[in-house]
């Protein structure tokens, strides 16, 4: 029998009808391919054609072979590639091939045992690379409850997208927040009540010693040490005028101190992140802001 031409897939297959879904189970495309695979007797073989692109932004592309099928996958993860391959592949093989059902599992007593969600944390970071976004970023917003009935309140944010979700335990709360904000990403594209997103602006660091602009100009020869300065619009001024972006994130613990503390995250290539501390959460914003504008001081200054 000839094989079928390679297939090449750009799509996100956990959306894709072939992701069996039970009470308790929800399979990938690669765990259903492979049940086909094993009813038959001829599992599936993957390969790595390809891996390129730079180590912040990778693009690796796997081939699958089954039986007289070949396609490809192509994604930002080894992982993500081989679900992609798979689910192609499923698109060509016999309709039986996406009725593979696995039985209930059984406890002691008999009763069906139910087992734990996927792992959506790592589903959606594969999907927010795809897409060339950042990673997720999980914050926890809320603990309550007694010392042996804990409940967290965690908060996810995706570029514009936010969602929070309880849980037992931080972990829980973490996946159960991602288990939310996934079905509210793969909407995105058809959905008006999003806001596509692209990737922040990003200025090579470099460049900035060529800048005779006004606001690097005069940082350049402006001390930073005066009292009562607000470093936080300092900033957002020589970003404004240089093309990047500033975000802060803050850190749920305090220091040893009792003082807050956050980052500030400069989006320049290589990126530049600097660490503030403070006796609130707006002292440590601009401390961070001031630790931001000395090193870009410093790099605008470089002869």
């Amino acid at each position: 029998m000839s094989q079928s031409p390679a297939m090449s897939a750009t799509a996100e297959p956990s959306s894709m009808k072939h992701e069996v879904q039970s009470p308790n189970f929800r399979k990938t495309p690669i765990q259903v391919l492979h049940e086909y695979g094993t009813k038959r007797g001829s599992l599936p073989v993957y390969a790595l054609e390809k891996a390129e692109g730079e180590d912040h932004q990778p693009r690796f592309v796997f081939s699958v072979t089954i039986r007289d099928v070949c396609c490809t996958g192509q994604g930002s993860s080894k992982k993500a590639a081989k679900h992609l391959a798979a689910d192609a592949a499923l698109k060509l093989l016999p309709t039986d091939a996406v009725t593979v059902n696995l039985p209930l599992k059984s406890g002691s007593n008999g009763a069906a045992e139910t087992t734990g969600p996927p792992n959506s944390v790592g589903r959606l970071q594969e999907l927010a690379l795809q897409r060339g976004w950042r990673r997720p970023e999980y914050t926890v917003l809320m603990e309550a409850g007694p010392p042996h009935m804990r409940e967290f309140t965690v908060t996810c944010r995706l570029e514009s997208l936010t969602e929070n979700a309880s849980g037992k335990s931080k972990k829980a709360a973490k996946r159960a927040t991602a288990e939310k904000m996934i079905p509210k990403l793969l909407r995105l594209p058809g959905c008006s009540e999003f806001t596509w997103v692209s990737p922040k602006p990003s200025v090579r660091l470099e460049n900035l010693k060529n800048s005779m602009a006004e606001k690097i100009s005069l940082l350049r020869r402006k001390p930073l040490s005066i009292p009562n300065t607000d470093y936080i619009q300092m900033l957002l001024e020589v970003a404004k005028e240089q093309g990047f972006e500033v975000t802060y994130f803050d850190i749920d613990e305090l220091t040893v101190n009792g003082r807050y503390q956050c980052l500030a995250e400069l989006s320049t290539d290589p990126v530049t992140v600097c660490h503030g501390t403070g006796i609130s959460c707006g002292n440590a914003h601009n401390d961070a802001a001031h630790g931001a504008l000395q090193y870009v001081k410093i790099m605008a200054s470089i002869k």
